[in-house]
């Protein structure tokens, strides 16, 4: 009976895909470290060598962004992804303590569940290639649909790079029908072990419900402090530089912008100098009814476009042309107040406060609200003011002189390079961390014993060595001083 439902070809597939998956890892999993690297250096070097053709493929399919910034963007995740971790230790003895007697070999986790969204289609997929494959891992992408050929593409020159270094091709596969019942599938089955989660909140909540180990990442919303210690042309240069860097669309870009009221005046004209333009009431009014939807997400229409298409779509007419950034001014969080979620695109928030500790509350609750975890930046030449947020924001990348879309991932700052960007416990993440190989490996610990169980014995008390022994009562006070002889004797050994 010849199958006509996509659904059941889609799952099918997938399976398919697993099985092979975990045939190549079984295989790589006995591999050395040279073996090992050599298929991550050729799935580097095919990145750069295709950097611009898949670029151009990722524009045609998605209409996101720019062709020059995502030829950058595959470039960042192939050779600059290799460069980070090619001297990593992922396979064998990752360590030793011969004091203390053990050590520490890495087991790669197996194989993993890849998400791939549009914002980011081909360069999330060398990315996650390379880190997977130098962790001893086989991955299976779900594509989004939207990007499916550029992706599609993509893994063949990953695959194909991977023959040529003598691996097994099945270390990288994509489901070619992409359907949700394929990811769910996917995210699942029993020879799935670890999900990368890169894509939408529904899609990464799904990913963490599944029952099978996840590490995903919420949404950005980050918010840039801008400080009276700051260098303003520089600042305000770097935050335009970070927000049109492809249209805004990765997840750390700034969403919003904060200064004192007294700076205000200097830091609206130098953005005006640079490009942006701040709208009117009138204009702000309309353009946040069209940036969300009703249910309060945001709209899909603004993602990844231009100044001028967003204007175009939203009916404002009198944005002068050649304006790189659209700025609103905003005096609230939440609910009513449209430009305090995040907006990949080229539009910013507007924000005024009294003082650095209004501008340090004002970022918890943008952040509160939407983005917790995920990155915050600021633009100053204080040590102690740094210090000041980085204690009191949530965020786990804190961005400091340096465009926050580029910081955030690993391209300008000394960060893990990356475009799966860990929030931690109160982003609802697995990690805080930009996530590397080593994250994608289990350690596996071997000690050798210290101790006999007599010579723990000996460090801890009887009821005939305590003062309570003529009564057998033991008072809170007796109780105390007997732990603290135990803790004592244990730290002797």
């Amino acid at each position: 009976m010849q199958l006509n439902d996509k659904d059941l070809l889609s799952i099918q597939e997938t399976r398919d895909l697993i099985a092979a998956a975990k045939k190549a890892q079984s295989e790589i999993a006995l591999m050395d470290q040279g073996q090992v690297d050599k298929i991550v250096k050729a799935i580097a070097d095919a990145g750069v060598r295709n950097a611009k053709r898949l670029a151009e493929m990722a524009h045609e399919d998605t209409d996101f962004g720019t062709v020059e910034d995502k030829i950058m963007k595959n470039v960042f995740a192939s050779q600059s992804v290799y460069e980070y971790i090619k001297d990593m230790k992922t396979v064998g003895e990752l360590s030793h303590n011969d004091e203390l007697k053990y050590r520490v070999y890495a087991v790669p986790v197996g194989v993993i569940a890849g998400l791939i969204p549009s914002t980011n289609p081909t360069s999330t997929c060398f990315y996650k290639a390379e880190i997977a494959v130098k962790a001893g891992n086989a991955i299976v992408f779900s594509p989004h649909p939207t990007a499916l050929r550029c992706i599609m593409e993509t893994v063949k020159v990953i695959r194909e790079a991977i023959k040529a270094a003598g691996g097994n091709e099945d270390l990288v596969s994509c489901i070619s029908i992409p359907t949700m019942e394929a990811t769910d599938v996917l995210m699942k089955h029993k020879d799935v072990n670890l999900i990368l989660a890169t894509g939408g909140s529904a899609m990464v909540r799904a990913a963490y419900e599944s029952g099978t180990p996840a590490i995903g990442v919420g949404p950005g919303n980050g918010p840039a402090y801008i400080d009276r210690s700051c260098d303003l042309p520089l600042a305000v240069k770097r935050i335009m530089d970070s927000k049109t860097f492809d249209h805004g669309l990765i997840c750390a870009s700034e969403q919003s912008i904060v200064c004192d009221e007294d700076m205000a005046p200097a830091v609206e004209a130098e953005f005006k100098k640079q490009g942006a333009y701040f709208l009117s009431d009138e204009e702000c009014a309309k353009l946040g009814k069209f940036i969300l939807r009703a249910n309060g997400t945001m709209n899909p229409a603004i993602v990844g476009h231009s100044v001028e298409k967003i204007c175009e779509l939203a009916h404002l007419d009198g944005v002068p042309a050649g304006t790189r950034v659209l700025v609103a001014h905003e005096d609230g969080v939440g609910k009513g107040h449209p430009y305090s979620n995040e907006k990949l695109a080229p539009i910013l928030a507007y924000f005024k406060v009294k003082d650095y500790k209004e501008a340090c509350d004002l970022a918890v609750k943008v952040l509160n609200h939407m983005g917790a975890g995920h990155t915050f930046s600021m633009h100053a030449n204080d040590d102690k003011l740094v210090e000041y947020f980085a204690r009191r924001v949530p965020a786990s990348r804190i961005m400091v002189n340096t465009p926050s879309t580029l910081g955030g991932i690993g391209c300008t700052t000394g960060l893990a390079p990356a475009l799966t960007l860990g929030c931690g416990a109160v982003g609802g993440s697995a990690t805080s961390e930009n996530v590397s190989p080593m994250l994608l490996l289990n350690q596996r610990y071997v000690a050798y014993g210290l101790k006999e169980m007599e010579d723990v014995r000996k460090g801890i008390p009887t009821c005939g060595d305590a003062p309570c022994a003529a009564t057998g009562a033991v008072s809170a006070d007796q109780v105390e001083d007997i732990v603290k002889q135990v803790l004592a004797k244990l730290q002797a050994f």
